[in-house]
């Protein structure tokens, strides 16, 4: 048997550093379940429909400008008029545009890998305030304007799942395949009439659009006023971008948030003429709100970060086993030491198998109660006391409580973990203040109950 104190602290040290080759390969373990959740999960999206921003509608309106220049001749020098004929698109956004969408979630599974999809019922309202001469100071005589439309940027249309009709004014106007706009990608477009050009004009919009998608629901603020209300039946939402809802509530049957933005707020209008010009468009792109239907149980990510507290809980735990030790003169073998090392480390490949097919918290319960059971079970035969074994685990399922109010309370996991690792500290301090660490050196054939542990 090990008497020496030296050489027990060192074979300790040893343990807890080869149990870090079990814990490693646990966690690249977790990576990789994590990696193929994500793949199958990109998979059912691939399928059906990612996440989904919409922008627009913008009113095009593409011209023909027939531009006159003064040339010179290559050969004889004479001076002449050229004129040539220069394509280009007006660009209106809307004076106000309004939002109302209901959402509601569903789960689609492939094996034992679920992704969450959401159908978004929206209806999209506003109106165009069209300046006289469209805005257009000089030369207006020299434009010839095509035939307008209403394009509507879809980031994946096969998410689409009603016939999109637009109703502008008392016309009904059937949506068309495709944005016919480059600088809002894919989506739809509504083909309009001539307008009258020379007078200003007020146009009213509305359409319905059922949409589906996974992950985040985008929209970008589009209107020089804009209002967007969002209902869903989840109650976990994500608010992603740059504009906080100004007001939301989140209870356990859902959510319900509304945005209210101006052109003062997003300054989108230079965004868009800035995109149209020199095609400089990530400003444009990237003004947008929404909201994210993030899953807040991702077993994953827990058993991840109950990873990392793995080599708290057997430092912890050896040092209970040192202060049996020491301080009831009984000897525990480094085998023994390291077959309850062993035993922390397959609670986390427990954690893992067990929460892929339960709830996270259950799947916690079962494996740390097969966990305590266990080393109580051994512990109470290698310290030759039923009591003390059952003391042992009582104290061990505390640490594992810790440990699920460490991974419950992200906001406050460093906190708690901090004041933890300080009473742990502070409570094995106190219960070794008198001891004399000198005398431990000695050997211990005097004192009788130091005898070997036998393994039952």
């Amino acid at each position: 048997m090990i008497r020496s104190l030296g050489f027990k602290l060192g074979a300790i040290a040893l343990l807890i550093l080869l149990l870090t080759i079990p814990l490693l390969m646990i966690g690249g373990l977790v990576e990789e379940r994590q990696a193929l959740r994500d793949r199958v999960v990109e998979d059912i999206a691939r399928s059906s429909s990612h996440s989904q921003q919409l922008t627009g509608p913008l009113l095009v309106v593409p011209y023909r400008k027939t531009v006159r220049s003064w040339t010179t001749h290559p050969t004889s020098g004479e001076r002449y008029l050229e004129e040539r004929e220069q394509r280009g698109r007006l660009y209106f956004l809307p004076e106000r545009f309004a939002l109302d969408g209901a959402i509601g979630t569903e789960l689609r599974a492939r094996g034992i890998y679920q992704a969450r999809l959401y159908q978004s019922s929206n209806r999209i309202s506003g109106h165009f305030a069209l300046p006289e001469q469209l805005g257009i100071a000089e030369d207006f005589a020299d434009y010839r304007f095509e035939a307008p439309f209403l394009a509507v940027g879809i980031s994946d249309i096969r998410g689409i799942r009603n016939a999109l009709e637009l109703r502008l004014g008392e016309q009904r106007i059937a949506f068309q395949p495709g944005s016919a706009e480059p600088l809002l990608g894919a989506g739809v477009h509504a083909p309009l009439a001539a307008l009258d050009a020379s007078r200003a004009q007020r146009l009213e919009f509305a359409f319905d659009l059922e949409l589906q998608g996974t992950g985040q629901f985008a929209v970008t603020p589009v209107g020089r006023e804009s209002r967007v209300e969002l209902r869903a039946d989840w109650p976990h939402p994500s608010f992603i971008g740059d504009y906080l809802p100004v007001e939301r509530e989140v209870s356990a049957d859902g959510f319900r948030a509304r945005w209210q933005t101006s052109f003062f707020a997003t300054n989108l209008e230079e965004a868009l003429q800035r995109c149209a010009s020199s095609r400089e468009c990530a400003s444009f792109n990237e003004r947008h709100f929404g909201v994210g239907f993030v899953d807040p149980v991702d077993q994953y990510l827990k058993s991840e970060r109950a990873i990392k507290y793995a080599l708290l809980f057997i430092v912890l735990t050896f040092a209970g086993f040192f202060l049996f030790e020491v301080l009831k003169r009984l000897a525990v073998h480094p085998v023994q030491y390291g077959l309850v090392g062993l035993a922390l480390a397959l609670f986390y490949l427990l954690l893992l198998s067990l929460a892929e097919h339960l709830a996270f918290a259950f799947a916690y319960l079962l494996a740390a109660t097969a966990c305590v059971l266990l080393i109580g079970f051994y512990v109470g035969h290698v310290l030759h006391s039923a009591w003390r074994g059952a003391g042992f685990a009582g104290g061990l399922g505390v640490l594992y409580a810790m440990l699920y109010a460490l991974l419950s309370a992200e906001d406050y996991a460093l906190l708690m973990g901090s004041l933890l690792v300080f009473g742990l500290l502070a409570c094995f301090m106190l219960l070794t203040r008198k001891l004399d660490w000198y005398g431990l050196g000695k050997p211990a054939a005097a004192n009788p109950v130091a005898t070997p542990t036998a393994i039952l």
